[in-house]
């Protein structure tokens, strides 16, 4: 016995099939980066709740900082907390306007040191952001293959050559660390602004 094909019903099959291929594909995806991360966590030596904190001192440090500065005191800042301590890098057009932005940063609750670092004068070019860039993958990817070392014990942050690490470190994780970003070609300087871990 033959049957009518219905064509309608085998359009339907041919779309549902793939977008529900690549549901499930892209939930992999997204199991699979959950995993990553949560291993990340466990082998950071930050509390969980430490670690919401630094996000949300980042946060809530550039808003307030646009927030305070006027269109004159136009400013690049880059704000990095690791452990409540905050790194302040980027440029703006005077002292005051760089005090200003340290004071306000430093009212952001949670903040328990902070470190500035910001130079005085124009905004860096695309150009050497992209540099900078390059010059931290570089570092991050000699970490993950040094087997002496955890990638995850270091923050490593990459400004006009000028490499800054941030961590919970052991003295031997830090001279690794240091020895790997001096290595690495484009590095003008490093600044650690490493804590140690508690060895007790």
């Amino acid at each position: 016995m033959t049957y009518p094909v219905n064509y309608t019903n085998i359009f339907k099959v041919a779309v549902i099939i793939p977008l529900v291929l690549s549901i499930l594909n892209g939930c992999a995806a997204v199991v699979a980066s959950t995993a990553a991360t949560g291993v990340m966590v466990a082998q950071d030596r930050r509390s969980t709740g430490t670690i919401v904190d630094d996000k949300g001192i980042e946060f809530k440090a550039v808003q307030a900082v646009h927030r305070s500065l006027s269109h004159e005191e136009k400013s690049r800042v880059s704000v990095t907390s690791y452990n409540n301590r905050v790194l302040l890098l980027g440029q703006a057009p005077s002292e005051q306007v760089k005090s200003k932005i340290e004071e306000t940063v430093k009212r952001v609750a949670n903040v328990k040191q902070l470190h500035n670092e910001m130079t005085i004068g124009e905004p860096t070019p695309l150009l050497s952001r992209t540099t900078d860039s390059v010059i931290t993958t570089k570092i991050k990817s000699a970490m993950v293959f040094n087997k002496s070392f955890n990638p995850t014990r270091a923050k490593v942050i990459t400004e006009n050559g000028i490499v800054y690490l941030l961590g919970i470190v052991s003295p031997e994780e830090e001279e690794i660390a240091v020895d790997i970003a001096r290595h690495t070609k484009g590095v003008k300087k490093v600044v650690k602004i490493f804590e140690y871990k508690d060895e007790g």
